[in-house]
């Protein structure tokens, strides 16, 4: 073997323990991603269970309306975990939710003259009078077993 076959050998053996060794560099960034975005996922589901049991033990305690309960409460769960969300004990939240979709909030609601927005208070009332054994149920069954049956996802 000739001395310039030796010497492209050599070459082609330092290139190929080069690029592995900038492959394995790539692949410890990715792994180190990985990680921090299931850290990220964690400490987010973390923080949207403690905000569900919070508004769940506020809407069980009064001190939350329980149309704008139900409201967060739903949206929150769809954050939190999708499947939970479409479980049967939270479908309430999900009716009271579509049933004020319409209402408008903030400014708009500002805005309403005080026949409509009386007309949407009146809706409010009969939703709450139809719906509040089973959003009071739910909020329950959340606090009790919803939030803690569940594997954690990330």
């Amino acid at each position: 073997m000739s001395n310039l076959n030796v010497f492209f050998l050599l070459i082609g053996g330092v290139l190929v323990v080069a690029l592995a060794l900038y492959a394995l560099q790539l692949w410890r960034r990715v792994w180190a991603q990985q990680r921090d975005h299931a850290q990220v996922a964690l400490e987010r589901r973390t923080r949207l269970g403690g905000d569900l049991q919070l508004l769940a033990g506020s809407l069980l305690d009064g001190q939350l309306p329980l149309i704008e309960g139900a409201i967060r409460i739903k949206v929150l769960l769809d954050n939190y975990d999708s499947v939970l969300s479409q479980d049967q004990h939270c479908l309430v939240f999900h009716q009271l939710f579509e049933a004020t979709a319409h209402v408008p909030t903030h400014a708009d609601w500002q805005a309403l003259d005080k026949a409509a927005r009386r007309q949407h208070e009146k809706h409010f009332n009969e939703l709450e009078l139809q719906h509040k054994a089973a959003a009071r149920t739910a909020a329950r069954w959340l606090l009790d077993e919803g939030l803690h049956a569940l594997p954690k996802r990330a």
